[in-house]
């Protein structure tokens, strides 16, 4: 059984009873909201991984780290140093988006290395193994594809992206409406190129029913990804986008149906005023599943601070209802990410779910404020490192400009308002 049949027997799985101890929940509570599909654990029972992670209604916002290598950039100890760096900043999740190199054991090094949910998009495998035997992207059938699924699910991997949802009548809506960046989505232009050369709809939609069954098979959770996700503020919300979201509801259903969990992808570059709307939008036409987002992006201009203006939006996305934010690198748009950018991204990112989690009224988040307002209060300067986000970045800015006085920094020194209000009023 997979975990969302477990929850719907009425059961709960050592999966979901680690999730509820460690958000602080109810676990009967969180068993309901898994049994309706509202939360989803991506847990392939074949990836050893000591930490699982919930996503969905009453959870704490969680965030996802992209890695992966590309054909200007192959090393597989890069990769390795680059996902230390993302655990290390407290990524919840990682994704393997290699598309270049060995990529089988790019994978399994991630997924060995790694003690969190792992997710991929087994497209990549699939055109890349196309190409190897000497034909293109458009050559790829879906025996090819499919055959990619199952064999990353047989290794492990806990969760998938795939573009089900992107049909012909999205790319003609696209055409019509006259996007600025068409589709920026690697996936989905790979699919849009090979609806346009073979004249058919996308194989994975005629064909979800196959990728139902192997995901079913295996406990994969499956992230419907958005292909017609908007890469400029000015294709944000447009008939392109909103078209795949209508069918990825549907075949949200059509999941749940099957035993499958499910999680949502969504935008993109979306302005700050979009941003709710976009996300009450999903929540009403896919039914309240988990819905990730990367970003979205507030400013097409942030080239070189683009983690900045992921964060804005992915706060305000995750206060509107969003779930699963995926991180954006200083790199986004510019080149391949390092070890730092990785760091960087995942730490902004963090600051973005935990800034939601607050105005969303999570009793932790709340809490671990209120315990950093009063070590602050009795200048604990290690009870602040121990409660900050970031606490070896927090711990390296301070060692680096250290005052004479061990209770105060450099910015206010003998002048710090907390300790002279504490030897004068005695608090």
């Amino acid at each position: 059984m997979t975990q969302l049949e477990i929850a719907r027997s009425g059961k709960v799985s050592d999966a979901l009873a680690f999730v509820a101890e460690r958000e602080g929940l109810d676990v009967e509570a969180l068993r309901r909201s898994m049994a309706a599909g509202r939360v989803s654990i991506s847990h392939n029972p074949l990836h050893e991984k000591s930490e699982l992670r919930g996503v969905g209604e009453g959870l704490s916002v969680k965030v996802n780290a992209n890695i992966g290598a590309s054909p200007d950039h192959e090393d597989p100890d890069q990769e390795l140093l680059k996902l230390r760096a993302a655990l290390d900043a407290g990524a919840d999740a990682v994704m393997d988006l290699s598309i270049a190199g060995e990529l089988g054991n790019l994978r399994r090094q991630t997924l060995e290395h790694c003690p969190v949910p792992v997710g991929t998009v087994p497209i990549y495998q699939a055109a890349a193994d196309v190409t190897a035997r000497g034909g293109g992207i458009v050559d790829m059938t879906i025996d090819d594809l499919l055959r990619v699924v199952e064999d990353q699910a047989r290794e492990g991997v806990d969760f998938m992206t795939l573009h089900t949802g992107f049909t012909l009548g999205a790319l003609e809506r696209m055409k019509k409406e006259g996007r600025i960046l068409d589709i920026v989505s690697r996936g989905g232009s790979f699919l849009a190129c090979w609806m346009v050369a073979n004249g058919a709809e996308n194989p994975l939609y005629t064909h979800f029913d196959r990728v139902l069954e192997i995901a079913r098979e295996y406990d994969v959770t499956l992230s419907l990804g958005d292909a017609c996700r908007p890469g400029c503020l000015a294709d944000a919300t447009d008939r392109t986008q909103i078209h795949e979201l209508i069918t990825l509801g549907e075949q949200t259903q059509q999941a749940w149906d099957a035993g499958v969990q499910i999680i949502i992808e969504g935008p993109g570059h979306v302005p700050m005023n979009q941003i709710r709307a976009n996300m009450e939008l999903q929540k009403r036409l896919c039914h309240n599943a988990p819905f990730y987002v990367l970003g979205p992006l507030v400013t097409d201009v942030a080239a070189g601070r683009d983690h900045v203006a992921c964060a804005i939006g992915g706060a305000i996305a995750a206060w509107s209802g969003a779930d699963f934010l995926c991180y954006v690198t200083p790199s986004e748009h510019l080149a391949l990410p390092g070890p730092d950018d990785v760091y960087e991204g995942v730490a902004v990112t963090r600051i973005a779910a935990h800034a939601a989690d607050i105005a969303r009224g999570n009793e932790q988040a709340v809490q671990r404020d209120r315990e950093m307002a009063k070590a602050r209060a009795d200048m604990d300067w290690e009870g602040m490192y121990r409660l900050c986000l970031d606490p070896v970045t927090a711990r390296r800015i301070r060692d680096s400009r250290s005052p004479e006085d061990e209770d105060v920094c450099t910015m206010c020194g003998k002048f710090c308002a907390v300790k002279q209000l504490k030897e004068h009023l005695g608090s």
